[in-house]
């Protein structure tokens, strides 16, 4: 008995101490945690409730402070990113940057314009399957700014050509990525 009390103690005392060599590494620890935090906050986002094509969030992760930015047209997709971030272990602060788009009846309309203008194209359609669009359409006071991903050049062209040719938009803003892992 006093033999197995004794391989148990060594065992603890030695996973206490390689648990201590492991935290030792605070480089490789911390970029380590980042990630995951980021993958976390990532999940966290796409599952607010609300969150649409027409908001788009994003987030910075340094250490355990986590920034939110990007436009909503909904406040409560903007109250619900936040509350859903600040319950993430390893979250100790969240920087809120998220804007609250003005309610518009005509940018209303141009969101939706606009949608129906990139996504009824057969080059732009795929990228609207499933319910977490790779294009996000954001509209402020007849302003579009497109954000999100798209496979390749030619695709975030035609989202551009696209997009102006709806009424009474003012610019578009083509902010979409090439080949980031769009769908």
């Amino acid at each position: 008995m006093r033999v197995v009390q004794n391989m148990l103690l060594t065992l603890l005392v030695t996973g206490v101490l390689v648990t201590g060599t492991l935290r030792a590494q605070p480089v490789n620890q911390n970029q380590s945690n980042d990630a995951w935090l980021a993958r976390e906050v990532g999940h966290e986002l796409i599952t607010v409730p609300w969150y649409s094509v027409f908001d788009i969030l994003k987030y910075k992760v340094e250490g355990g402070t986590v920034t939110l930015s990007g436009a909503v047209v909904n406040p409560t997709v903007k109250t619900d990113a936040i509350n859903a971030v600040k319950h993430i272990e390893g979250v100790e602060k969240v920087v809120d940057q998220i804007e609250v788009l003005p309610p518009s009846p005509m940018d209303n309309q141009i969101r939706r314009a606009v949608y129906q203008a990139l996504f009824s194209q057969p080059q732009l359609q795929r990228y609207e399957v499933g319910n977490l669009q790779a294009i996000h359409v954001i509209v402020k006071n007849g302003h579009v700014t497109l954000e999100g991903s798209v496979d390749n050049q030619q695709d975030k062209d035609a989202a551009t050509l696209y997009a102006k040719t709806v009424p009474n938009v003012f610019s578009v803003d083509n902010n979409l990525i090439v080949g980031s892992g769009s769908k």
